[in-house]
């Protein structure tokens, strides 16, 4: 009789099918985890941990729940119906100043809101990218104000000062804005590349000599201040320097949002797309490993900040021919500067990412004043908001504790995985 047994070794190289199948569902199980616990998922649980929050805040601030709490104990329905209508009266107005107004008569009407909050976020978007830009370099471009004014002043003079055919005197205008923020930001790429200054301190204070600058030219006949005035603010615009409207002059928005939506493509291409992208990466990855692979660090900081510096300059341009076409002041930048960086963390860097926080930082300004105006909600609960959502998002194991999220790249545990070896180990002994 032939021995037709199987060697032990062999059965245990053999493949079986509940184990591919196992595989599978294992590999899924990785792919979800990595997908609950990626930055994506963490920006939005960062956006709705914060909503809730402010929740919290305008409840307490509210008149009505701070007389139904006298007697809560006695009533506690009043309480929470006193917290409901206050929090949903509130969102409810944030929506309708941001998105869609359902009192609103027509429609046209009705999509109002959506168009401010474009408008809005046109400049927020333009300077998130130029921030997010110098992020994955590896630096920290904290003077999107100077740059900001810079190009605003250089756009604006060309619009009220020189007299052009319609279309080449936008293009023109839109052109001297980008130059005067790739200069600007090229300064402080310059310094860093030649003498090692620190980007966050240079940028800081260009910020200032830029303010000054502004101010200066604001208050001397010939420079940026209007003719026969006392007051330091540009003329009027020409008209064929002006962003045209995109729907008419019913609603705010302008051409100028074509113009980020082309930079965020511009920013998706050049860092996903081109061999200087591909520098940026490394270099923002580990200077040192690029250097050694023969990139020239130096010229990519220098490269990067100008490039930067336009982006966020183009929110100055945005600013100047597009929603303050009657004259400017030195206070021109509004604090996009510096809400840039918010939308840049919020965005991931990531170009999409930051068109997307653009908006959605578009609709907190939009529907603040609204929810202000219709609630008396202080306009401060949004910044609160606002910080709130970037305090979370600078600590993604905040988020990950508070939600039970698990971390991306990881596996089960390694009680789980020690049992399952030792029950394989035991099967093949057999």
């Amino acid at each position: 009789m032939s021995d037709t047994s199987v060697p032990a070794a062999a059965v245990a190289a053999a493949p079986d099918p509940g184990n591919v199948k196992k595989d599978g569902s294992e590999r899924w199980t990785q792919t979800l985890r990595d997908i609950t616990g990626g930055s994506a998922m963490i920006s939005v649980l960062a956006v709705v941990f914060a909503l809730i929050v402010g929740a919290v805040l305008i409840a307490f601030t509210n008149e009505r729940v701070q007389e139904t709490a006298v007697y809560f104990f006695s009533r506690p329905g009043d309480l929470l119906q006193a917290v409901w209508a206050a929090v949903a009266g509130a969102y409810s107005a944030l929506f309708q100043g941001a998105i869609y107004n359902f009192r609103a008569n027509n429609f046209l009407t009705a999509i109002r809101p959506l168009t401010e909050t474009l408008t809005f976020a046109t400049p927020l978007i333009a300077a998130g990218l130029g921030v997010g830009l110098a992020f994955r370099v590896g630096m920290f471009n904290i003077g999107g104000r100077g740059q900001m004014l810079i190009a605003a002043g250089a756009a604006g003079y060309v619009a009220f000062a020189v007299e052009l055919p319609a279309g080449i005197h936008l293009i023109v205008a839109i052109l001297a804005g980008l130059l005067g923020g790739a200069i600007w930001g090229g300064i402080v790429g310059l310094l860093k590349a030649r003498t090692g200054a620190h980007e966050v301190i240079v940028t800081i204070m260009l910020n200032f000599v830029a303010l000054y600058l502004i101010q200066f030219l604001l208050r001397t006949p010939g420079a940026l201040q209007a003719p026969g005035s006392n007051n330091p603010k540009t003329p009027a615009m020409l008209p064929t320097a002006v962003f045209p409207d995109l729907f008419g002059p019913r609603y705010n928005l302008h051409a100028g949002f074509l113009t980020v939506i082309a930079a965020t493509i511009f920013v998706w291409w050049l860092l996903s797309r081109s061999n200087l992208g591909f520098q940026f990466r490394a270099v923002g990855q580990n200077p040192s490993a690029a250097r050694v692979a023969g990139i020239n660090v130096k010229n990519v900081y220098m490269y990067a900040m100008a490039i930067s510096g336009a982006l966020v300059g183009l929110a100055g341009i945005n600013q100047v021919l597009g929603t303050v076409t009657t004259g400017f002041g030195a206070g021109i930048d509004a604090g996009i500067g510096f809400d840039a960086i918010t939308v840049a963390l919020l965005g991931r860097s990531r170009p999409w990412g930051i068109f997307a926080a653009g908006i959605l930082f578009g609709a907190f300004k939009a529907g603040g004043f609204a929810m202000q105006a219709a609630e008396g909600v202080p306009i401060d609960i949004v910044v609160v908001v606002q910080a709130l959502i970037v305090l979370f998002i600078a600590a993604p194991p905040l988020v990950r504790a508070m939600f039970h999220l698990p971390t991306p790249g990881t596996t089960k545990k390694p009680a789980i995985r020690a049992v399952k070896a030792r029950k394989t180990n035991e099967v093949v002994a057999k």
